[in-house]
């Protein structure tokens, strides 16, 4: 029996930009065997898009609570992501 895939997006908010927040989700990312993508965005949070095993993504957004050292998460919004083509890595955007 498999494994069932997960695909959100998620929204994080606090003191993010700036701490390393991108490329240690990266990190988190691929050490679950995750795909998808990080950015910034102009308001100062962060987004990210993760797919994968349900265990794993939900391992991800655990992290994604906290972050690295030096961020400061205030709140953590996630949705459920349309279906798409599934990629083949995890990118900084």
């Amino acid at each position: 029996m498999s494994t069932p895939e997960k695909r959100v997006r998620v929204v994080i908010k606090g003191w993010v930009q700036g701490v390393g927040f991108r490329v240690n989700c990266q990190h988190e990312a691929q050490r679950l065997g995750l795909t998808g993508w990080v950015r910034n965005r102009s308001d100062g949070s962060v987004e990210a898009l993760f797919e994968g095993a349900a265990p794993a993504v939900d391992e991800m957004l655990r992290w994604c609570e906290h972050g690295p050292t030096g961020a400061e998460v205030s709140s953590i919004k996630v949705a459920d992501a349309a279906e798409g083509a599934p990629g083949r890595s995890f990118n900084i955007r």
